[in-house]
């Protein structure tokens, strides 16, 4: 089972709202999910971005792969300099 970090879609339409999620790599874009490890809003202007950066960084040093949106979040947040340093 690979694990990755996603983003699933909670907005209705053209309202874009998005949890950041840990699921199962085969499970649908808005299915059954492992964790809620934060939200992404894209209508604020900047993008209002929360995260559980413990739990984030928790199931990164598990294995777990982001997506290349939630890399480039995690990036900008700072979280994976955090994951890097602690290496």
């Amino acid at each position: 089972m690979s694990v990755k970090i996603r983003l699933a879609r909670i907005g209705g339409k053209k309202k874009p709202f998005y949890r950041i999620v840990v699921t199962d790599s085969n499970s649908p874009r808005n299915g059954k999910f492992l964790e809620i490890v934060g939200t992404y809003d894209t209508t604020k202007n900047p993008a209002k971005v929360e995260l559980k950066q413990d739990a984030i960084l928790g199931w990164l040093k598990k294995g777990a792969i982001p997506s290349e949106t939630v890399e480039k979040v995690l990036n900008k947040a700072g979280v994976l300099v955090k994951l890097k340093s602690a290496a």
